[in-house]
């Protein structure tokens, strides 16, 4: 399967948020690393974003993946 990895800025460019706000809230509080954000290995590794599971969850509501999250005493979630 084929899948469509895009940055911060190509999101931002599909979905109605900036990029600021993609980085500070919905990248620790919506959306799951593995799932639908890789983080590649190095100091300057960059964030990418996968297209097909944002859209996926975009069209059925994130339940599924709030769900599995326990929500942690510093505001942020354990997922896992």
């Amino acid at each position: 399967m084929m899948q469509t990895y895009l940055t911060t800025a190509g999101l931002a460019s599909r979905i109605p948020y900036d990029e600021r706000t993609i980085r500070e809230q919905l990248k620790n509080k919506l959306f799951v690393e593995g799932v639908h954000y890789i983080r590649p290995s190095g100091p300057r590794g960059r964030i990418v974003y996968i297209w097909e599971a944002i859209e996926r969850d975009l069209l059925n509501g994130f339940q599924q993946v709030a769900a599995v999250a326990i929500p942690m005493a510093s505001g942020g979630a354990c997922r896992g």
